[in-house]
């Protein structure tokens, strides 16, 4: 796992999607950050600093996985893009999650919204699509030039969530997993390294986080990255509309792990005080 020195933020630039990109200079220790430096208004904003395309993928054309949609940085000028698949849940498709593609994107990450192939796909067969949809996007997509395939993230909804946990127990060259509100059957992962957050809904009766977000996080190994955030009172379908409090979170921790980005740091370490989180966990400190 790669590691950086921490890099204290400075005055972000004031830049929305369509603004063109911005003109922050990369750190001079890491040549993977992207974007301005980080305040909690620009990972809060539902766009980030990079213009974005989206373009469509066929079920038809691709195999492993049931197609998506990808969404991904116009512009090319500050290097390739770390880049992130990520799965709906049971009996859901893409469209449930859309919001999520965008916002990421606009922050500096080529994104991947796949359909599985089938809307009843178990967490194994998800956490395989997921791998699928990344090897698909660094080798044969249309973006594949803007990727580092080095530096590669996954993530889902409920059973994908479940599948992120697959995906990074077989895959241990990922750099960050993301399950949000996870489920699945097998409640133990000590062979998981990848840095993994998993997100739950304090409220949530379909996954409890009692018997799935919490066991997840307490069995990966406790050398491993990991960090455990709860939404107060929220259900388990809390992803399926813009939620600012998640996607600020899961943006600092794809910056950290998946670009390296220390800067982002101050939003994972200390635990945040934010009433909308009713539980945190994490292993500080990264660095």
């Amino acid at each position: 796992m790669r590691r950086g020195v921490r890099i204290l933020p400075a005055l972000a630039l004031a830049v929305t999607l369509g603004a063109g990109v911005p003109t922050a200079a990369h750190g001079a220790g890491n040549p993977f950050e992207r974007g301005p430096d980080p305040t909690e208004a620009g990972i809060e904003a539902s766009r980030g600093a990079f213009a974005v395309s989206e373009t469509t993928v066929s079920r038809a054309a691709v195999s492993g996985f049931g197609g998506g949609t990808i969404y991904y940085p116009t512009s090319t000028a500050e290097g390739t893009f770390g880049a992130v698949a990520i799965s709906p849940g049971y009996t859901a498709t893409q469209s449930s999650i859309s919001w999520i593609g965008p916002r990421l994107a606009s922050q500096g990450f080529v994104v991947i919204i796949i359909d599985t192939l089938t809307i009843y796909d178990q967490p194994g067969s998800r956490g395989d699509q997921l791998r699928a949809a990344l090897s698909y996007l660094t080798s044969t997509s249309p973006v594949g030039s803007r990727i580092d395939p080095s530096r590669l993230a996954v993530a889902g909804h409920s059973m994908g969530g479940g599948g992120s946990l697959e995906a990074a127990n077989d895959q241990p060259s990922l750099q960050a997993a993301v399950p949000i509100a996870p489920w699945h059957t097998t409640k133990a992962w000590p062979g998981v390294r990848v840095p993994t957050f998993v997100i739950g809904g304090e409220s949530d009766t379909v996954a409890p986080v009692s018997s799935h977000a919490i066991p997840f996080y307490e069995s990966i190994p406790a050398s491993s990255e990991k960090a455990y955030l709860e939404l107060d009172n929220a259900s388990h379908f809390f992803p399926q509309t813009p939620n600012t409090t998640m996607a600020k979170y899961l943006i600092s921790w794809l910056k950290r792990f998946v670009d390296d980005d220390t800067r982002y740091e101050q939003f994972l370490c200390p635990a945040p005080d934010d009433l909308a989180i009713s539980q945190y966990r994490d292993t500080c400190p990264h660095s």
